[in-house]
């Protein structure tokens, strides 16, 4: 069902956000597919180099099942080296103008926290803002997300790419995360924004351990009121847990990506978009 102008208002819940000024429904869970314009990103089949068949590739994609397309050019695992604005926009506007124009109906997320880059994505055909330092990088970021109408990405992190792996200390993972997440979403609200959807941050300023024990917990992050993300496809949380490669750690994602949905998310982030799709499609009993 598809409501349109003032209705839409009048329509919210934790299980809709409005995109191009319509009501996209995440009662079902959607599958979001990563695509990667970096050549240092920790998954080398996420990566498209340049010369790529990007057509097909994003093709595939969408005839597996992927609802929205996550586009990043700054490699955001930590340890990274940030690239420059710059080098940034020239990776990502391409990508997101030949997109747009042969799929015109692919949703499409830029993955950014420079507000600069994500206003130029928007403006050129991007839907969705996913901010993996949850404005800590710059809150400019949520006005672009108001001025435009964007539904905004809010992850749980700490620091940055070569600080957050120090910053894994709390007095309690879930109530700690809680806490620092409505204090966010408060201040994000405050700014304009309406459509939310939450990320745990799995890996971002977190142990094995940690992630594992949000997880065991994550229906209780449905108190916030906002569509869950989760996005810990071929993690290490994965592969050090089972002493396996990235490579190998499909099996490991597809077992947490249906426990994640058991517990309510509405969203899940990943590499390999057909194994995704049917652990939706089975679930739907």
């Amino acid at each position: 069902m598809v409501f349109f102008g003032a209705e839409i208002k009048h329509f919210r819940s934790n299980r809709y956000i409005q995109v191009r000024n319509k009501l996209f429904d995440l009662s079902i869970p959607k599958i979001m597919g990563v695509l990667n314009a970096t050549p240092d990103s920790f998954f080398e089949g996420s990566r498209i180099e340049k010369g790529a068949d990007l057509s097909s590739r994003v093709g595939a994609m969408v005839n597996a099942g992927m609802d929205i397309l996550d586009i990043g050019g700054c490699s955001t695992r930590p340890g990274s080296e940030e690239v420059s604005e710059k080098e940034e926009l020239e990776r990502v506007l391409p990508l997101i103008k030949k997109i747009r124009k042969e799929f015109p109906e692919v949703l499409i997320s830029i993955d950014t926290f420079r507000a600069s880059v994500a206003e130029e994505a928007l403006k050129v055909g991007a839907d969705i803002i996913n901010d993996v330092q949850g404005g800590n990088f710059d809150p400019r970021i949520w006005e672009i997300a108001k001025q435009y109408k964007a539904p905004y990405i809010l992850t749980h992190s700490r620091g940055n790419s070569q600080t957050m792996q120090d910053m894994s200390t709390y007095n309690s993972i879930v109530l700690d995360i809680l806490q620092e997440l409505s204090e966010k979403i408060a201040r994000i609200k405050k700014a304009g924004v309406v459509d939310i959807i939450i990320d745990l941050g799995f890996g971002f300023a977190k142990t094995p351990e940690q992630n594992f024990e949000l997880l065991k917990n994550l229906s209780i992050f449905s108190m916030l009121e906002f569509p869950i993300l989760c996005g810990f496809s071929r993690k290490s949380m994965i592969s050090k847990r089972l002493d396996i490669t990235v490579e190998e750690s499909l099996n490991g994602t597809s077992i947490l990506n249906t426990f994640a949905v058991t517990k309510g998310a509405s969203l899940i982030r990943v590499h390999d978009v057909k194994e995704a799709k049917q652990i939706v499609s089975l679930l739907k009993v």
